[in-house]
């Protein structure tokens, strides 16, 4: 997400009052009467000066996004990461700032012009303080909605209108390498757990529709109260993201997790979540016998597939198996389905 840039409160000051000194400087040009000229150059700075600072102020309200127009993933992000709360509240403050200043530059403009020409330097100072003082005040949150710029500009880029696959498991089972294999995206991969720093986000085309996949951190069986940010993130994102699940079980648990928790977490997402899933048995290939995934398969009533991991054969299976789900799926019902009928019976 794309937030414009924030400037501290000296930068604002400075660029209002330089504004307004070269706007000073084209008045003592001008031919006017001397005493007309002196009002008319202080009313001119208290003038240049607002309207400067509150261009700035106004394109930082106008260019940031308001939280309730943004998708539900994108609300329950911010506030994970920086705090929606916060983020209301500095914003609201720079709005209020924005009126005092209009309120202030009506004022005093009004004052110096109801003055004489030496009367109008010291209303003008006057004008020169509160617009400082106000800006000051402001301070704590233009630097909150600076931090929330550098925390907030690698938020994913989800596509809303394309099919959206989230991949969920436990650490170091494969989620990573399974979206390297089935996007074009190249996630960091390594063989330790967190290996996924953040939502990884890959896409691609099949029959004229859009998937986005989505890999997710790793979650671990425990309550949300105890969760990092790193796995609230991926909560938000099997809650508002995913049309289709893909969960992964590493049935060798050579990720350093048993079956039993990993089964457990796959139930609970299954429970809390109302989404159609797609279960992956990876790693294959460390097992000396496929006991196991008969055991857990006899308990999964989802579409099931086995990896491991150097074959990947079986993409273009599970790409068939996720289209299948999107097609009966309501949510993602779209009027192209409707318009390739219409051709077809041309």
């Amino acid at each position: 997400m794309k937030l414009p840039q924030i400037p501290t409160p000296d930068e604002l000051i400075d660029k209002g009052f330089n504004r307004a000194s070269k706007a000073a400087s084209k008045v003592r040009s001008t031919k006017l009467h001397g005493r007309v000229k002196g009002m008319r150059i202080e009313e001119v700075r208290v003038q240049t000066a607002c309207e400067t600072i509150n261009s700035t102020l106004n394109r930082i309200i106008t260019e940031t996004p308001i939280i309730e127009e943004l998708p539900e993933f994108y609300q329950d992000y911010i506030d994970i990461v920086v705090g929606v709360d916060q983020y209301k509240h500095s914003l609201g403050a720079v709005y209020w700032a924005l009126g005092v200043l209009k309120q202030i530059e009506a004022q005093y403009t009004t004052k110096i012009r109801k003055s004489d020409s030496l009367s109008a330097i010291p209303i003008r100072k006057e004008a020169f303080g509160r617009i400082a003082s106000v800006v000051n005040r402001i301070e704590d949150e233009l630097d909150f909605l600076d931090f929330a710029k550098r925390e907030l500009k690698n938020m994913p880029n989800i596509n809303f209108d394309a099919i959206r696959v989230v991949i969920a498991g436990f650490p170091n089972v494969g989620k990573s390498t399974l979206l390297n294999n089935i996007t074009d995206a190249s996630p960091k991969v390594a063989n330790y757990p967190f290996t996924t720093q953040g939502l990884q986000i890959g896409n691609y085309e099949m029959n004229w529709r859009k998937y986005q996949i989505i890999d997710t951190p790793g979650l671990l069986d425990r309550s949300i109260n105890d969760m990092n940010e790193i796995e609230l993130n991926a909560i938000a994102a099997l809650e508002h993201l995913g049309n289709i699940i893909i969960y992964i079980f590493d049935p060798s648990e050579t990720s350093g997790f048993l079956m039993e928790n990993q089964f457990l977490l796959y139930e609970e997402i299954k429970k809390v979540f109302e989404t159609p899933m797609i279960c992956l048995f990876n790693k294959t290939d460390l097992l000396e016998n496929e006991d196991v995934i008969d055991f857990y398969s006899e308990k999964i009533e989802d579409p099931i597939f086995k990896t491991s991991i150097n074959n990947y054969s079986q993409i273009q299976d599970i790409k068939n198996v996720i289209e299948d789900i999107a097609k009966e799926s309501a949510d993602v019902d779209d009027e192209f389905d409707r318009y390739l009928a219409q051709l077809e019976n041309k």
